[in-house]
């Protein structure tokens, strides 16, 4: 068992190394936390789960997907920035509708269960939402592949590769879950203006993200 335990204190660090950055996809499950802390648990799950799949690609092909990565990286980075900016846009857009949703929660409550198909419904969406948000990152594959190769080819085998994923999805899935409390405990005590600004800062850094990947071209 003690054999084991370097590489999962080794997954631990990985994925922290990963997730802690407060980058926009951190703001953007604090916003989520503020609004419904049922699906901001199904979108930390979702991010952590996104970790773990590419710890697991990186840990069984690192060296195969570094090598056939590395031609096309300028075109992944430019095609995972225009989705980014899609998303950003739409979430702006969006943002201004903010106000009426946290401006009847009274009526709402009173008037019985959510419908079949809308509340109820709303943490599997932020589970594929903040899949597809995380996974169009290059850097958190590319993090992983960099990180498992430069390991070398001790994790490969199965308690030992076991143990370092089994760390990574911990790390990263209680720091997400850590991001979701607060966010909710933030939640309860701001105002729907101050909602709406946050809404829009975090859509704001998922566009500016989407930039910063975005260079340089890949014709350049």
């Amino acid at each position: 068992m003690s054999e084991l335990t370097g590489p999962a204190v080794s997954g631990a660090v990985a994925g922290l190394g990963v997730a802690m950055p407060m980058g926009a996809m951190s703001v953007l499950l604090l916003q989520e936390a503020m609004r419904h802390r049922g699906a901001a648990v199904a979108a930390a799950t979702g991010i952590a789960a996104v970790d773990l799949g590419y710890a697991a690609l990186a840990t069984m092909a690192g060296p195969w997907v570094a090598s056939h990565v590395a031609p096309v990286e300028a075109w992944v980075r430019l095609a995972s920035a225009l989705v980014l900016l899609v998303i950003a846009a739409r979430g702006l857009r969006s943002a201004t509708a903010v106000p009426a949703r946290c401006a009847a929660p009274a009526t709402t409550a009173a008037s019985g269960p959510p419908a079949v198909g809308t509340e109820a419904s709303r943490p599997g969406r932020a589970f594929g939402r903040f899949v597809a948000l995380t996974a169009v990152n290059p850097t958190t594959a590319l993090y992983f592949v960099a990180l498992t190769t430069a390991q070398g080819g001790g994790l490969g085998s199965g308690p030992t590769g076991a143990a370092f994923l089994a760390g990574v999805a911990v790390a990263s899935l209680l720091w997400q879950q850590f991001l979701v409390v607060l966010g909710s405990f933030a939640g309860a005590r701001v105002s729907p203006a101050v909602r709406v600004r946050t809404f829009r800062l975090g859509h704001g850094l998922v566009a500016g993200y989407a930039l910063k990947i975005a260079f340089p071209l890949p014709w350049t």
